[in-house]
């Protein structure tokens, strides 16, 4: 049952320059919130270059700014080669300040970037504090290996500007399960702040139909972007040509972000054996992991919420650089009993793959194997939102009581 929120605003930003993770975990709550509440109205300002092949539901729209994309040094470039790194940076930032100046939102949500790219939503940030917006940063339950983290952000005093800013933090995963901030040195101020709201629980949206639905048994092998997820498909494949016992069939999903060249190389691959079918993209993804018997995967933040939401049996295979934050989920979520993991040098040797492959439609979903595994964030940040948003005038205040 959805109530009325009269004329509420929330803009949200998602920096977006490598893979789909900040869009679609922006999107999910954007779209639970309109369900929830009649009459609050959602801009998402984004980065991503396919921002546009998601659909998103009424009252939810999104705000396209020029593309930066993270190469896999960790440095940053223009999409567009023709324009340098600082002039589209220039543009990011003055799009994204014409954007809150114009919809005047209650409530801004920045996802996992503090002040946004290279700094480019700080004068957003001090513009909309001034006016009495409630500013929320948003962080994944993991960030990355601490003395990596810490270095990022000690170069651009990110806590200090944290506490400066910020009216509360969400953390998108119980605080059982991982401190994002663990080895950091966290002012209590900032500690007061923080929310650990849950994992976000997904769902099949209504009356969608992926073009890739299948009624049969398969093991879905998914690389979220896809943009570093070659590797993973290799091994796969690499698995079903050294074993020929291993017959289960599978749906190879791609991802837009992989390169041209390792595309290519895989549907060609891929067509040489018959129990895999490789697809490149499908905006219902969770339509496909409903769908199947368990899931191969890298294991970033929105898979992860959808193999517990579906309870999945999952094999995760994680990145482990430029960082670190899929191989500490994977091995958090692999100690206590939610998934099986292989390392990449692991996963590159084809017996062991196809072995960890045989054994996974048989593998206990994570309910049974891992107790209790909470999926209430959407649930809350809900909640949250309705008492600021019906506190407004003194909502300042309501957050600092948090």
């Amino acid at each position: 049952m959805s109530r009325r929120l009269e004329d509420a605003r929330i803009l949200m930003y998602s920096h977006d320059t490598f893979g789909l993770g900040h869009l679609r975990r922006c999107r999910a709550i954007a779209h639970a919130l309109v369900e929830d509440y009649r009459g609050l109205n959602i801009l998402i300002i984004s980065g991503a270059t396919i921002a546009g092949a998601f659909d998103y539901r009424a009252r939810v729209d999104f705000v396209k700014i020029p593309s930066v994309i993270k190469l896999r040094n960790g440095e940053y470039t223009s999409l567009a080669s023709h324009i340098d790194l600082h002039e589209t940076l220039k543009m990011r930032e003055s799009s994204i300040r014409h954007t809150a100046e114009t919809f005047q939102p209650d409530i801004f949500i920045v996802d996992k970037e503090p002040m946004g790219l290279k700094g480019e939503v700080e004068d957003t940030l001090a513009y909309l504090k001034a006016r009495g917006t409630v500013l929320v940063l948003g962080l994944r339950e993991i960030m990355d290996a601490p003395h990596l983290l810490e270095a990022e952000w000690k170069k651009n005093s990110i806590m200090q500007k944290i506490d400066q800013y910020y009216d509360s933090v969400w953390v998108y995963g119980p605080p059982d399960f991982y401190d994002p901030l663990i080895g950091l040195d966290v002012p209590a101020s900032l500690r007061r702040k923080m929310d650990f709201v849950g994992f976000l629980q997904r769902s099949v949206s209504k009356g969608k139909t992926s073009i890739n639905a299948r009624k049969d048994n398969y093991l879905l092998v998914t690389t979220g972007g896809g943009g570093d997820g070659s590797d993973l498909v290799h091994d796969v494949m690499n698995a079903y040509e050294a074993d020929p016992t291993l017959t289960q069939k599978a749906l190879v999903v791609l991802g837009p972000y992989m390169p041209a060249a390792e595309r290519a190389k895989l549907v060609q691959k891929g067509e040489a054996i018959p129990y895999i079918e490789v697809i490149e993209f499908d905006n219902h993804m969770e339509e496909l992991i409903d769908g199947a018997t368990g899931v191969v995967a890298m294991g970033g933040y929105n898979t992860y919420c959808e193999i517990l939401s579906f309870d999945k049996p999952a094999l995760i295979v994680p990145r482990v650089k430029p960082r670190e934050e899929q191989l500490l989920r994977a091995k958090r979520a692999s100690e206590l009993g939610l998934v099986d993991m292989l390392l990449p040098d692991q996963s590159v040797d084809p017996i062991i793959m196809a072995e960890a492959l045989k054994r996974l439609p048989s593998r206990q979903p994570p309910s049974k194997s891992g107790g209790n595994m909470r999926l209430e964030g959407l649930d809350h940040i809900s909640q949250t939102v309705a008492r600021w948003i019906d506190g407004r005038g003194s909502h300042l205040s309501l957050v600092g009581a948090e």
